[in-house]
């Protein structure tokens, strides 16, 4: 049975860093972004929550952010080739993206599984 009595932060937290968001100890993946079909630890079904769209809507959010000061700050007072530019900017973009977005998608299924509003499509 879901206790969903615990603060929303703690389900994010949880789900940020790839753990059940009820319990905190099962895996949340079990790839880079399949979720669990249960939490190996508490047996909490997990696989039927859908985040959709918005991790990848957060995790652009915060890569924007992140490299806005750098490409706003830096960029047009600097001697460099536009080829060693791309060639810093493009890996820094790739690498936060890829970190980011399995992170913000257990975030966005601790949201979800903390409001209980988990769906019925399957």
């Amino acid at each position: 049975m879901s206790d969903r009595s615990q603060p929303l932060s703690q389900a994010m937290i949880r789900g940020f860093v790839g753990r059940c968001p009820q319990c905190g100890r099962g895996k949340l993946f079990a790839g880079y972004l399949k979720p669990v079909g249960e939490c190996a630890a508490c047996g909490e079904g997990l696989g039927h929550i859908r985040a959709d769209d918005g991790p990848a809507w957060a995790t652009i959010l915060l890569v924007g952010h992140i490299l806005a000061p750098f490409l706003l700050g830096v960029l047009p007072n600097n001697p460099w080739p536009d080829w060693v530019l791309a060639a810093v900017i493009v890996p820094a973009t790739l690498t936060l993206t890829l970190i980011l977005l399995p992170r913000m998608k257990g975030v966005f299924i601790g949201i979800i599984w903390r409001s209980g509003c988990v769906g019925s499509e399957k």
